[in-house]
């Protein structure tokens, strides 16, 4: 890196691995695999910083380059790997609205990987049609079509069949 380089990105890093976290755990639904996409991210990141660094809006740049990591992941072979027969129990439901987004995790994590990260970045990070079909290298078709899909799909899992129906 050039001068002064390895401090800049040492200093973005720090600034935004908390948002980094936060939407890496939205995508997963896991804090141990959102720990691991954002250090894949931010790995990458620290492979192509004087690139990335000179992007018109950074924060998208790392962004996009995160919601793909999770996006193309499933083509990895070590996605396959499996170091449980079944998935650990999963901790004691609280009360006070945990339960409900626990629910809307687990309906959420039953979606299409495309899907979720749709959703996501529309729903919860409130990203506009066209900037998330940038995100994910799409058309503004597509993330309209998962869109309606994998909110139509997360009504019908979460028992609300006469709103899938209208869909």
């Amino acid at each position: 890196m050039r001068d002064g380089a390895e401090e800049e990105y040492t200093e973005y890093v720090a600034a935004r691995i908390p948002a980094l976290r936060r939407l890496a755990y939205l995508l997963a639904g896991d804090e141990h695999r959102a720990d691991d996409l954002v250090q894949q991210t931010i790995t990458t990141l620290y492979v192509k910083w004087r690139r990335a660094s000179a992007a018109a809006n950074l924060d998208a740049y790392v962004r996009t380059m995160l919601v793909r990591t999770y996006v193309d992941e499933k083509r990895l072979a070590w996605a396959r790997v499996r170091l449980f027969r079944q998935s650990p129990e999963p901790p004691p439901v609280e009360s006070s609205g945990v339960e409900d987004r626990q629910l809307v995790r687990a309906a959420l994590g039953r979606l299409p990987r495309q899907q979720q990260a749709v959703l996501v970045l529309r729903y919860f990070y409130d990203l506009s049609v066209d900037d998330v079909a940038t995100t994910l290298g799409c058309s503004t078709g597509t993330v309209k079509s998962h869109t309606s899909r994998g909110l139509a799909t997360l009504r019908r899992l979460l028992g609300e069949p006469e709103l899938a129906a209208a869909n």
